[in-house]
């Protein structure tokens, strides 16, 4: 596997479609830049659709991928390490924030195991069948995976992206469940935007105090040694410092643009695997909203290199696709509005078009007619 063959299957959304659909926003009866950004992701959607006008977002789906990183031994996150399980049982039980939003909403949740540490008897079979492997090595001192399963993971990815597609999927919400992904994270974007540790060390969705920092940066620092020799494959690089969940979701990103699927992306976690993916294919983040800003300095610097501009911006840092689910509602009333908002009448066009009138008034009249 390559993953640079990709950048041959992704095109851009169409720019005709596009073009098109700027100009019937100029008809509309509301003014231009009215209605602010609602009109820029009208227009994004109705060149990924390819439909003039956009068609409404009636299939979204939630999709998170969990997984246990080897790195929360190091006591760098706010939860135990080995303890996603519990994140995925909460979920699948509808007792977590992204579980009540996506109840909320009405939009289907769906959990793939990559890599979750527990024995596959605490979750359902249909969670733990695509699990590449166990948690992940300490990425500080070992890789976190084999060449042979971060191969598996990121095929995992793709076959969920060609799954969601044929399902008639229409947008996706993506996210994730792990222990130690953060750290994981922002160790790819450090080694890809050619940063120091300090710079991208954030205090994860739980929260840590300052020494559980320190040692996460720490632990940042030490495995950046092992990732800036491997910058230039992206799949050893994903192998040596990333982990089952971010290496599917890498493969999620560049299928679901192959797929022209338009994909919302969360935090840190996601955004670190949208940045290995337009390494391998410069044309997929024209694919991708970011949906928030989850407050990770990593994630922040990723965002930046790719030009994706957050929808919301709400101090929302639980994780988990929260945030992005946010945005979908958004997403949703800028597609509504492009579609349904009436055009003006062809006379109201044409005087626009033309300027003010220069023909007087029957005040104006009269008050001539009296001198």
């Amino acid at each position: 596997m390559n993953l640079d063959d990709f950048s041959d299957l992704i095109e851009r959304p169409d720019g005709g479609v596009r073009r098109d659909a700027e100009e019937r926003r100029e008809r509309l009866i509301v003014p231009p830049g009215a209605l602010g950004r609602l009109d820029e992701l009208g227009e994004w959607l109705s060149a990924a659709q390819q439909s003039v006008p956009v068609r409404a977002v009636e299939q979204p789906r939630v999709v998170l991928f969990a997984a246990d990183h080897g790195v929360a031994e190091l006591d760098v996150s706010g939860r135990a390490a080995g303890t996603t399980h519990e994140l995925v049982r909460a979920a699948l039980d509808g007792a977590s924030p992204v579980a009540v939003l996506a109840r909320r909403f009405a939009v289907p949740l769906r959990v793939v195991d990559a890599g979750v540490d527990c024995d596959p008897e605490l979750l359902p079979e249909s969670v733990v069948r695509h699990r590449v492997r166990r948690g992940s090595g300490r990425i500080d001192i070992e890789d976190a995976l084999t060449a042979e399963e971060t191969e598996r993971a990121v095929r995992l990815g793709m076959a969920i992206a060609d799954e969601e597609a044929d399902s008639g999927t229409d947008l996706v919400v993506l996210g994730d469940l792990s222990v130690g992904g953060t750290t994981a994270a922002a160790t790819l974007v450090a080694a890809l935007c050619g940063t120091d540790a300090s710079v991208v060390t954030g205090r994860g969705g739980a929260g840590i105090d300052d020494l559980a920092w320190m040692r996460k940066c720490a632990a940042i620092r030490d495995a950046l040694r092992r990732a800036r020799p491997v910058l230039g494959d992206q799949l050893e690089l994903l192998a040596t410092v990333g982990g089952a969940d971010l290496a599917a979701m890498t493969g999620f990103l560049l299928q679901s643009a192959v797929r022209r699927m338009p994909v919302i992306l969360d935090g840190v976690v996601g955004a670190a695997c949208a940045l290995v993916a337009q390494r391998a294919a410069f044309r997929a983040p024209d694919w991708w909203l970011a949906g928030q800003v989850s407050g990770e300095p990593a994630q922040s610097k990723a965002l930046d290199r790719m030009a994706l501009t957050p929808l919301l911006d709400h101090g929302v840092t639980v994780g988990e696709g929260t945030g992005a689910l946010l945005a979908l509602p958004l997403v949703q009333a800028a597609a509504a509005l492009a579609a349904e908002l009436p055009e003006r009448t062809p006379v109201a066009a044409e005087e626009d078009a033309e300027g003010p009138s220069e023909t007087p008034d029957a005040d104006d009249v009269k008050v001539l007619d009296a001198t």
